[in-house]
């Protein structure tokens, strides 16, 4: 095991360093590594997330205009073309940050890169487009998400956390009005040249820097979309669904730059063990119900986090007492130190390391360091880890729990525990 670990530390590390080079070419931040991939991808990464967005859902519909008309093809032409080259065109959208993503085979980057450029460059955002096939789209997306009891939950943590900025869903939702004129003056704010990055994979970097300055030769500049600071506010909610697992969210927020310490104080708390079919060793493993299940989620951002505890059973009883077990775990860990902090440092290096090992992986983790400036080593990712030490994990611990918490109930409100009732 411990080989497998430090193999796949080494492969991620050889991965990062090859990013960690970034230009500019045609205006935006570029990075990208062959390693012999049978396939390449290109991702635009923009700084077009719900966070920034002018009105509530324009940031999810814009996502969705992504490969509709352009001045070069219509939708029906990206298709058929995308589908005679084996390529798969996707998007996806954050907080912070809108990707689009071509994959195809080696060779055929020249057609690719020009259908993401024409996306940011010449969309027609047509009513009739948005009508059709965005509207609709969102409105699916939205209520798929909202059906899953663990993503409505994080939703309505978000918002009642940040409250604005982070705090915006990333799903549009009914009652608020959208026209195509909103989604193009949204994207005219952001599709800009300082607001946009793009990594590459399985390409050589210098081809892809020639095809971008043909594609992008005209890219306008833009300003950085505003924004105000994160402020953390924590509170409470409770939303009455059935048909669905019984849930809830104990988190807590911070403001500032992403956190070494939790990151570590995650991977102590997450019971998933190492061992197929075991229990593991987390505090949280032998204390929960056999019908009920506690994930940990950290979600880092530029300057704030959300941490907390993803609490889910099949019956509010089981809720309650695997919340209990979750939060007293919690409030423990400022404790840890030793082998015990080291197991969690380790975890945490090793969580760091295997998100490298997918392409999405690679795009959420080096993307936005590209797109910030920041460096995109995996080695100073590892090197933060290995820095953390009891002292100033205590302390980290110590302040994220000083902070009202965030707790969310979605399920049987009648029956579902309340904060004070968790030991919060």
């Amino acid at each position: 095991m411990l080989a497998a670990r430090a193999s796949a530390a080494r492969a991620a590390s050889r991965i990062a360093r090859n990013f960690s080079t970034v230009v500019d070419s045609a205006g935006v931040k570029v990075a990208a590594a062959d390693n012999g991939e049978p396939t390449s991808a290109v991702t635009f990464i923009v700084k077009a997330g719900s966070r920034f967005e002018s009105k509530p859902g324009v940031a999810h519909a814009l996502k969705n205009f992504a490969f509709k008309s352009t001045d070069k093809r219509s939708t029906l032409g990206t298709i058929r073309e995308a589908e005679l080259y084996g390529g798969v065109l996707s998007s996806s959208l954050s907080r912070e940050h809108l990707a689009v993503t071509a994959e195809f085979l080696r060779g055929d980057e020249a057609f690719f890169v020009d259908v993401l450029s024409s996306f940011l460059t010449s969309t027609k955002f047509t009513r009739y487009e948005l009508d059709e096939w965005v509207a609709h789209t969102c409105e699916a997306e939205t209520a798929a998400a909202f059906a899953n009891p663990a993503t409505h939950a994080l939703e309505l943590a978000h918002g009642i956390a940040f409250r604005n900025g982070l705090g915006n869903s990333i799903f549009a939702t009914a009652g608020h009005h959208l026209s195509a004129e909103d989604v193009k003056a949204y994207a005219q704010t952001v599709f800009g040249s300082g607001n946009v990055a793009v990594l590459g994979t399985g390409i050589d970097p210098a081809a892809l820097e020639k095809l971008l300055e043909k594609s992008l030769g005209k890219f306008s500049s833009a300003a950085s979309p505003s924004s105000t600071p994160s402020k953390y506010f924590g509170g409470e909610t409770r939303i009455d669904t059935h048909g669905a697992a019984e849930t809830v969210f104990i988190g807590f927020g911070t403001t500032g730059a992403p956190s070494a310490e939790l990151a570590v104080l995650a991977a102590h708390l997450d019971p998933t063990p190492s061992v197929k079919w075991s229990k593991g060793t987390s505090p949280i493993a032998a204390a929960i119900p056999e019908t009920s299940s506690v994930r940990a989620v950290h979600m880092p951002y530029s300057d704030a986090s959300l941490f907390g505890l993803l609490v889910q059973g099949r019956t509010t009883a089981d809720v309650k007492e695997a919340s209990k077990a979750a939060v007293a775990a919690l409030k423990a860990a400022g404790d840890l130190k030793g082998e015990e902090l080291q197991k969690a440092i380790a975890k945490a290096k090793f969580t760091a390391a295997s998100a490298l090992d997918a392409r999405d992986g690679v795009v959420a983790t080096i993307g936005p360091k590209v797109l910030s400036g920041s460096s995109a080593s995996f080695s100073d990712i590892v090197s933060s880890l290995e820095k953390v030490d009891a002292s100033a994990f205590s302390k980290a611990t110590a302040s994220l729990l000083k902070g009202k918490p965030t707790f969310v109930a979605v399920g049987d409100t009648k029956t579902l525990p309340y904060a004070d009732e968790v030991g919060l």
